[in-house]
């Protein structure tokens, strides 16, 4: 699967991934931001980064990554593979002093919230990083550097131009348990372990 005895600590994160071709509508939609504000306003999300974060855990002894992934295993049997949908653009915390741009991401029975609960108790553990007091499921599009006033306004009318578009569709099957490595390029992932999850019950 991988050396663990190569590096000492590996940065984590345990994440869904996204189809191409959603990805391939996200950036649509990042692009579209991207021409209508300041070229250092934003730190873009490249493509082969988007994906949708269950819990980011930092820094984790490299010896500890199998006993994780068994934690995360055993948390995840009771769940069925989820039907996702990407649609609406959104900003942490909010539009008023936005500091991230994304893409929501959701499912109708509302199991992915309650699949985000238990990756993050069974990573409790692992991490020092502190819970997110309210999960949003979401793929970032930008972590914004600076922004003025007329920027915001920008937008928030870029953002009310999007509200209703749906960016695809997905069934995801699986859990990846991912590392990061930071570069002057930016980050790369790579993943170390994939949790599959159940076939659908009848």
């Amino acid at each position: 699967m991988f050396d663990a005895t190569a590096l000492q600590v590996f940065r984590l994160f345990i994440a869904l991934t996204i189809p191409e071709n959603v990805k391939t509508e996200i950036e649509k939609a990042q692009s579209e931001l991207r021409r209508a504000l300041p070229k250092d306003c934003v730190r873009w999300t490249k493509r082969e980064q988007f994906h949708l974060t269950l819990k980011f855990l930092g820094n984790v002894d490299a010896q500890r990554v199998e006993p994780l992934a068994d934690a995360v295993r055993e948390a995840c049997q009771g769940f069925a593979m989820l039907d996702l949908r990407a649609e609406q653009i959104g900003f942490f915390p909010d539009l008023r002093m936005p500091r991230v741009v994304w893409v929501g991401v959701g499912d109708q029975r509302q199991q992915l919230p309650r699949l985000q609960g238990a990756v993050e108790a069974a990573a409790r553990d692992f991490s020092a990083e502190e819970s997110s007091e309210r999960f949003t499921g979401h793929v970032t599009l930008g972590r914004i550097k600076t922004i003025g006033r007329p920027e915001t306004e920008v937008l928030a009318r870029l953002a009310s131009g999007l509200a209703a578009t749906f960016f695809g569709a997905w069934r995801a099957d699986k859990i990846e348990i991912m590392r990061s490595q930071l570069s002057p390029d930016g980050a790369r992932h790579t993943t170390l372990t994939t949790i599959p999850l159940a076939q659908d019950r009848q």
